[in-house]
């Protein structure tokens, strides 16, 4: 079975899919303020290399795990509702760019498993 890395539609679809998901984030007021100091070229450039390795692509993702990438954002007071916004986000993104629901699903699964990592809990 192909992996959803394969699926989604490898690099090309997967680098469109973060630029079309980021821009989304800058312009809701739910997230935004979080993204406010980032160097957004850089992020979204270690989004791609995330989201390829845990759809099952090419693994050469080198940045901080869950945990670390995100604390600093808790201080901020970043919880529960923020995640939940990032992952209708990113499902709408997906379902712009024709994936199916199921895929989404599984994206949705994907990132539903790293809450409590970026929650630090």
């Amino acid at each position: 079975m192909s992996s959803l890395y394969e699926r989604l539609g490898g690099e090309a679809a997967l680098d469109a899919a973060v630029d079309i998901f980021y821009r989304k984030v800058l312009t809701d007021d739910r997230v935004n303020e979080f993204f406010d100091d980032v160097d957004m070229e850089q992020q979204a450039a270690k989004q791609k290399g995330f989201l390829t390795m845990v759809f099952g692509g090419p693994h050469n993702y080198t940045g901080k795990d869950m945990r670390e990438g995100h604390k600093h954002l808790l201080a901020r007071g970043l919880n529960d509702t923020h995640v939940d916004v990032i992952i209708e986000l990113l499902g709408g993104t997906l379902k712009e760019l024709g994936v199916g629901d199921t895929d989404i699903a599984e994206v949705a699964t994907i990132a539903e498993s790293v809450r409590d990592d970026v929650l630090d809990r």
